[in-house]
């Protein structure tokens, strides 16, 4: 629990820098807001004024900041200009719909980066081998929009075996009761299958694209790692005592491989939730990384520093999860043996 404290007492300098660190890149961004929000760039100068005074853009720097540091203290993000509505309220609602996707194609790359990892390294330079390699390099190089772009052509354009991506929903089916705010679920709760299978159609293509990138790192260290353990000593004496092949692989190989396969799991996930941003732009999927995105190319403030104040909270407490999972895979560790 010490660890777990401290750990929780680091997040308050990590989150401060963040919050300098949005506020200011924001007010650096070319362009007047209140411009913007005036809805007419002709406009003479004292209607503006008005409009950035009303948006306190009127204040010295150090003011705004202090505002905006008093309404964080108070538990509030700010209210977003651009739907009129508190910024938290706007992140509740889109939340879910980023969650279950990230979780979609997390699972997605798990279960296919450990396998074909682990077959690469049992067979070094065969067939598996050279897959893994070729997936790892197109992982790395293929952004995340042009991997999704590419899979909505083939697959819904030429194919015709996808929906068309334009959400999280058909927009002719009927949208099940929020209990959750994850579809997939919802839709189970209601008994609505037709809604269920809607909602799954939907969500492949974006999952696999996030599963994509999220597989080429993944599979490159489980190789690497699993290289690097099969070759070991003890590997080597617990074959020489004739233990079956498939218990020296997954329980003595794989689980001394695992350490450092946990601490890519935690950097490949907190690395997914800003790739999000991009793959709901593509799939037109309601979630918090297009809600950012619009909300910047508008110069809405408030919800762009709200997304990278909660998005950094995920970064730190992902990684805390990471660590304790040392723990749990590795009873060696300070951690487990010390709390």
């Amino acid at each position: 629990m010490g660890f777990v404290f401290r750990r929780l007492l680091g997040l308050v300098p990590t989150l401060a820098g963040v919050v300098v660190v949005t506020f200011l890149l924001t007010r650096l961004l070319p362009g007047d807001p209140a411009v913007f929000f005036a809805g007419n760039p002709t406009m003479d100068a004292a209607a503006v004024q008005a409009v950035r005074e009303k948006l306190g853009l009127d204040q010295p720097l150090w003011r705004q900041f202090l505002i905006y540091v008093g309404q964080l203290l108070r538990g509030d993000l700010g209210q977003s200009i651009t739907t009129g509505q508190p910024v938290a309220r706007d992140m509740l609602q889109r939340l879910p719909a980023s969650a279950e996707l990230t979780f979609a194609a997390f699972a997605l790359a798990v279960a296919g980066a450990l396998p074909l990892g682990i077959a690469a390294a049992l067979r070094p330079g065969s067939l598996v081998d050279h897959a893994c390699r070729l997936v790892a390099t197109a992982g790395v190089a293929l952004p995340t929009f042009v991997s999704g772009l590419l899979l909505i052509y083939l697959f819904y354009y030429l194919l015709g075996w996808a929906p068309e991506p334009i959400g999280r929903l058909d927009p002719f089916a009927v949208p099940p009761p929020v209990v959750t705010g994850f579809l997939l679920a919802d839709t189970l709760l209601a008994g609505d299958g037709e809604g269920f299978a809607s909602a799954l159609r939907q969500l492949v293509l974006p999952s696999v694209t996030m599963a994509f990138f999220a597989l080429a790192p993944l599979a490159r260290m489980t190789r690497a790692s699993m290289l690097a353990a099969l070759g070991s000593d003890f590997i080597r004496t617990a074959r020489a005592n004739g233990l079956r092949w498939r218990t020296v692989v997954l329980t003595y190989a794989l689980r001394n491989a695992m350490l450092p396969i946990v601490t890519t799991l935690g950097l490949v996930f907190s690395y997914m939730l800003g790739a999000n941003v991009l793959v709901e732009r593509v799939f037109a999927w309601p979630g918090v990384g297009s809600y950012a995105l619009d909300s910047l190319l508008s110069l809405d403030y408030a919800p762009v520093q709200g997304f990278m104040l909660v998005m950094a909270a995920v970064f730190v407490l992902v990684n805390l999860l990471v660590d304790l999972l040392y723990a749990v895979v590795d009873p060696r560790s300070d951690l487990a043996r010390h709390g």
